[in-house]
Order: structure tokens, then C-alpha cells, then sequence
């Protein structure tokens, strides 16, 4: 089988290039392992034309019109990628009963670009108050951006989960263990306590999620309280999975075979 695997822009994998490429080459040698053939590029110089199945972190708006039109498997899908928009994303967890951060509470607010994934740290900010929360508003318009999600600040351990649907792989770690992040945001919540959750609710709730907006390839970040209770705050396409990426390749490979 011959196989193309497509490398994310640059401008979507802030402060991540390198990691967002280590699990792309890493799924490749597997799958090269397995028998096939792998070609990967870069999603700005994509040329081949000819293959049996596609694996992109692209997010281009001209490689997802160009993936529509091609009649093989691709992983994740371009109407998958538009979903993980943050208006959208919204929307289908509402619909959906999705454990989401409330819109009203009393810790703050955090403001996020609705129209794309963050590109920037500025693409998502905290606001302590509602004046604040205006002013930031105010900030985005004059970037010109009008599409925006608001949410109240939900108190309790910072959780990033990975999973890939369908193969019974996911896991979850705490960033404020290993230091390891894009903007520091996690700091607002301090230092993870490690409340006790339902683990299989978690993944539950990430499956559903993934197959409301279709994803085959996901990650996320929750919120748990000291209750136990959860909402997802974050969901996206195809993440790094530098804390598990060995195994995630594996599974990744299992999915395209």
C-alpha cells in the first residue's frame, strides 16, 4: 500500500514542530515495518498525486479542498479538521451532552479564537474579571478576529489525553509533572493535586466526541475538579503525543492497516 503521510505548517504547530514530526515519522517507520511504502511531505509543498491512503496533520485551507477530492482513506478527514474549530467544537459538545466548561462562573474567563485552532499564545487568553474579559474582546476585534468562544475558568488538575478511535488506545498525563507545555496556561491552575476520576469516563466522553465530529486521531486537555466531575476545555486534530508517542504510533499503524 502505498501511503502519504502529510507534515503540518509550521504556523499550526506552535512551539510543537519538532514533536508534531517525531509522531508523523514515527507511524511511518511502522508502517514501512508492516510492508508499505511511506512518502512524506511537507502539507505547503505537497506534489505527489498518487497513493492508497493519506495520514495529514495538514490544516491549510488549500490541502483540506484538496484531500475533499481525493477517492482514498484519509486520516483524519478534512470535514473532521473544520469541525475541531472551537465555534464549532462548541456546538457539537452541547449538542451532544459533552462535558464542557460553563459560560458563567466566578474564578475568571478564558477567551479563545473560535474560527481556528491557537496559532499564537495570543489566540487564547485569561481574563480575571468581565471588565477584563471585554478589554480582551476588544483585543481580538482589532486582529480582526469575530469569531470567539468564551468560558468561565474551571478550577482543578489540568489533564492532557490522547487517544485514537476505535483501537482502544488512550491516555492521559498531567503537564505540571513533567513541565512540558505550548504556552504555560496550565499555570492558572497550579500545580496538579491528582484528584481522583473515572478514567474510562474520560475516555468515554473523548469517543464521543471524536465520533461527533469524526476524528480518528485526537487529542484534548480537561479540567477535573476536586469532585472527580470533568469537562473537556480543549479537543483537537492529530496531537504530538510526545509523552506516549511509541506507543500511539503503534496504534496509529494499527488503524491505517
Amino acid at each position: 500500500m502505498k501511503v502519504l503521510a502529510l507534515l503540518r505548517h509550521p504556523r499550526f504547530s506552535p512551539n510543537s514542530v519538532e514533536k508534531d514530526e517525531a509522531i508523523m515519522r514515527a507511524v511511518a517507520v511502522r508502517l514501512r515495518e508492516k510492508g508499505h511504502e511511506v512518502t512524506m511531505e511537507s502539507e505547503a509543498q505537497w506534489q505527489q498525486q498518487s497513493c492508497d491512503c493519506v495520514l495529514t496533520m495538514g490544516r491549510l485551507p488549500e490541502t483540506l479542498s484538496r484531500l475533499e477530492g481525493m477517492k482514498v482513506p484519509v486520516i483524519n478527514t478534512s470535514a473532521a479538521i473544520r469541525n475541531c474549530a472551537r465555534s464549532t467544537l462548541a456546538e457539537v459538545m452541547l449538542r451532544e451532552g459533552i462535558p464542557a466548561a460553563p459560560r458563567e462562573g466566578c474564578h475568571g474567563y478564558w477567551l479563545k479564537r473560535g474560527d481556528a485552532c491557537a496559532q499564537e499564545q495570543g489566540d487564547v487568553v485569561f481574563a480575571s474579571n468581565e471588565a477584563e474579559l471585554e478589554a480582551r474582546i476588544g483585543d481580538f476585534r482589532q486582529r480582526g478576529i469575530t469569531d470567539y468562544v468564551v468560558s468561565a475558568h474551571v478550577e482543578g488538575d489540568v489533564v492532557k489525553f490522547y487517544g485514537v478511535r476505535g483501537t482502544g488506545f488512550f491516555r492521559y498525563f498531567y503537564p505540571t509533572d513533567d513541565g512540558q507545555t505550548k504556552f504555560g496556561d496550565e499555570a492558572h491552575n497550579g500545580k496538579a493535586r491528582h484528584y481522583a476520576f473515572s478514567v474510562e469516563s474520560m475516555q468515554q466522553a473523548a469517543e464521543r466526541l471524536a465520533v461527533a465530529i469524526g476524528l480518528d486521531v485526537y487529542g484534548g486537555d480537561c479540567i477535573v475538579r476536586a469532585d472527580g466531575t470533568f469537562c473537556i476545555i480543549d479537543f483537537n486534530d492529530w496531537p504530538s503525543f510526545s509523552r506516549c508517542r511509541e506507543e500511539a504510533a503503534e496504534a496509529i499503524a494499527s488503524l491505517v492497516q
